[in-house]
């Protein structure tokens, strides 16, 4: 049974939804989407910093610690916090975006810290222009962009961290113009932290790209900082003399390099081809060289499509006005890029309207074309700032993704494409498109991948019913199937795989009543709901395990919630096995093993493993019904935990011993027993024992 999804199915069955009931829901969704982000008095754009700025704000004015006389402070702050500690995470704030609260509902929070807290250790560096604050998606295009980073990887609640704070923003002046001073909040990023061995705080590193990251272990004074960061700072200073003056310049300038020249003393003829600078400030002439050096080429509608055909090319888009003017250090990326054979150029599109609207451009940005003319490019959504645009000049000419649009959608297309339907002012749209440029090269030849501005071509996301951004789609010709899970490369590569080899059939309420003789498990589920999106990992592979054995699949109660409530599915996961009288698993080889009185007091009470054991009677029905879920059991847990059996009918004095009582009881000529546990019902008895002896035994 095939997983992929007709599109006119998929279609027709969204329109199936009732439409009071779409309506209602879509203006639930839209009412609390807002709520959050007004709640902060942020914007849906707002980025990290800006949501920290805008909570601290409110937190210091609104702490309950500030208003003890109002009984409502405690309640209105838990609100403000919950509505922060949501949009600070980006997969918290993506479900968010998508559902609202109703996708929060098993992540509730309800703890804030004290006011002082908010004061003294929140956000140290959130004010600081020269110190960038990184966070772990753009933590390696930052320090991978080919500029030097000295990172301080802090912890708020460190007093250390606060002890150096007032050091490291006098350093950060110091140096600014030399290298890149960052930092990190390992209490909002700690896994990133962990990963680049910030194993205390704070921890000092130096990054560069190619080389190995360097930790600094000196005194913590701005002098020992800034020594320690000279050593790494690269230079070359030449001696000019009359033997080697011209040929010196002569050789640079053919390369492209200027000179920075100290002169002792110069002529008035020598004066006149020279630009003097009147500071001996290095930031001073850092910023006038940089004012100075040359403008990108501008290309013109008569030779783009021409040199974009021939090279690549990162070209910025502007109209009548070069806004890159503003942020004269964009002119380091003729530089940065000459190693990865990119030029870097400008189109006016005030002067040419039509080919900036057949590119999709209505507004200043920047493209990186591959060399095949105007057929294959990216447009950057990201900062506009030097590391970042680099890091994405990078990524983007080695990966195999292309900007869409109504011309080149790929609908119909005889190959797969992987689409992401997204809008540029969304945070975890910009966090998914490095992941998508690293998935779309390890599938390079086998899957084609696109994105689609949902602020421009908004009439082709209605058309797919995009809600929420990002939203990830496969197109396979006619049919479509989209993708939930965690946006990284990895587990995108997973969800390929499992569409090639799918391993669970999903199954619609037509597929479902076609079921008959086969063994079926069943996973009703709710693309919103926590723990379903944590259990279908898991089902896949345990799918993967019972190949040929059972078959596996799900129904998607939120597409067909109407066949679910037939069905009374009243939680979500909630799995089932089909037929109904017969198990899945009592077609297989038993995973569990018998015990007999000496195997049991051997093997689980004087043995090493920990066991789970199953004390059941042959003619007990729910032990019966028990059994399958057991050999579930045995086979997910092996290899980490024995399973096994204890027949009570057979061994009541083993049962008895092991604290399970069997009741005698019957009418005339027929003796009945009823096994229970010191605290059930009739039922099997599950007991787990941990290595050592029966006093270790936990009744489950």
């Amino acid at each position: 049974m095939g997983v992929w999804l007709n599109k006119d199915d998929y279609i027709r069955d969204l329109k199936r939804i009732g439409l009071c009931l779409l309506i209602v829901y879509t203006a639930v969704l839209v009412g609390s989407y807002q709520d959050f982000y007004s709640l902060l008095g942020v914007s849906k754009t707002a980025s990290s910093r800006e949501i920290r700025q805008a909570f601290k704000k409110l937190a210091l004015k609104l702490h309950p610690d500030k208003n003890p006389n109002n009984p409502d402070a405690h309640g209105d702050f838990l609100k403000i916090n919950r509505a922060y500690e949501v949009l600070k995470d980006e997969d918290l704030r993506k479900k968010y975006d998508k559902y609202g609260e109703k996708g929060l509902e098993d992540n509730q929070g309800g703890q804030y810290e004290s006011w002082n807290y908010y004061h003294y250790d929140f956000g140290i560096y959130d004010d600081d222009p020269q110190i960038i604050t990184l966070e772990r998606r753009e933590f390696d295009a930052a320090v991978n962009s080919g500029e030097l980073w000295l990172v301080n990887f802090y912890s708020p609640g460190c007093s250390h961290c606060h002890d150096l704070a007032p050091t490291w923003r006098e350093f950060a002046k110091e140096v600014d113009g030399l290298l890149r001073i960052g930092a990190v909040n390992c209490g909002d990023d700690r896994m990133l932290c962990q990963m680049k061995g910030a194993d205390s705080y704070p921890s000092l590193f130096m990054f560069r790209s190619g080389m190995a990251a360097v930790k600094y272990n000196g005194d913590r004074s701005k002098d020992s900082l800034v020594s320690f960061a000279m050593q790494h700072v690269r230079s070359t200073v030449t001696e000019l003399s009359t033997g080697n003056f011209v040929n010196s310049i002569q050789t640079a300038f053919a390369a492209g390099v200027g000179w920075l020249i100290t002169f002792s003393t110069l002529n008035n003829k020598e004066k006149s081809s020279i630009l003097f600078l009147n500071s001996l400030d290095a930031k001073e002439i850092y910023m006038e060289l940089i004012h100075h050096l040359p403008d990108f080429e501008l290309l013109s509608e008569n030779t783009l499509e021409d040199r974009l055909a021939h090279h690549r090319w990162l070209i910025f888009f502007h109209f009548g006005k070069n806004e890159n003017s503003h942020d004269p250090e964009l002119k380091k990326l003729k530089t940065l890029l000459k190693n990865e054979h990119i030029q870097v150029g400008m189109f006016d599109c005030s002067s040419s309207p039509g080919i900036c609207s057949d590119l999709y451009v209505f507004q200043p940005c920047l493209a990186m074309f591959k060399g095949q003319g105007t057929k294959e490019y990216e447009i950057h959504h990201g900062k506009k700032i030097l590391y970042d645009i680099f890091a994405f000049a990078k990524e983007s000419v080695n990966s195999h993704v292309t900007t869409l649009g109504p011309q080149n959608f790929p609908a119909s297309d005889k190959e797969p494409w992987f689409v992401d339907f997204f809008a540029p002012w969304c945070p975890p749209c910009r966090a998914l498109l490095p992941e998508l440029r690293k998935a779309s090269t390890l599938l390079y030849g086998q899957l084609k991948f696109g994105t689609l501005d949902c602020t421009i071509h908004e009439g082709l996301c209605n058309m797919y019913n995009i809600q929420a951004y990002p939203t990830t789609v496969v197109f396979n010709q006619s049919s479509i199937h989209e993708y939930e899970g965690h946006h990284s490369a990895e587990q995108i590569l997973e969800f390929i795989e499992d569409l090639r080899n799918p391993s669970v059939v999903s199954l619609s309420p037509t597929t479902f009543n076609e079921l008959h003789d086969e063994v079926w498990m069943v996973d009703f589920y709710s693309p919103w709901c926590h723990p379903c999106q944590v259990l279908m990992p898991e089902w896949k592979r345990m799918a993967l395990t019972l190949t040929g054995l059972i078959s596996v699949g799900s129904v998607d109660c939120q597409q067909y919630h109407s066949f679910c409530a037939q069905e009374n599915v009243q939680r979500y996961p909630e799995i089932r096995f089909y037929p109904q009288k017969i198990w899945g698993l009592g077609f297989l080889p038993q995973a569990s093993i018998d015990l007999t009185p000496q195997t049991f007091n051997e093997k689980v009470l004087q043995g090493k493993n920990h066991w789970v054991v199953d004390f059941y009677a042959p003619w007990c029905a729910p032990c019966q019904n028990f059994a399958p879920e057991f050999e579930l059991l045995a086979r997910m847990i092996k290899g980490k935990v024995k399973a096994g059996k204890v027949d009570c009918r057979a061994y009541a004095q083993t049962c008895q011993k092991a604290g399970i009582k069997c009741e005698m009881g019957g009418g005339h000529k027929r003796i009945s027993q009823k096994c229970k546990s010191q605290s059930s019902k009739e039922q099997p008895a599950l007991a787990r024992w941990k290595v050592g002896t029966d006093s270790s035994k936990i009744v489950l």
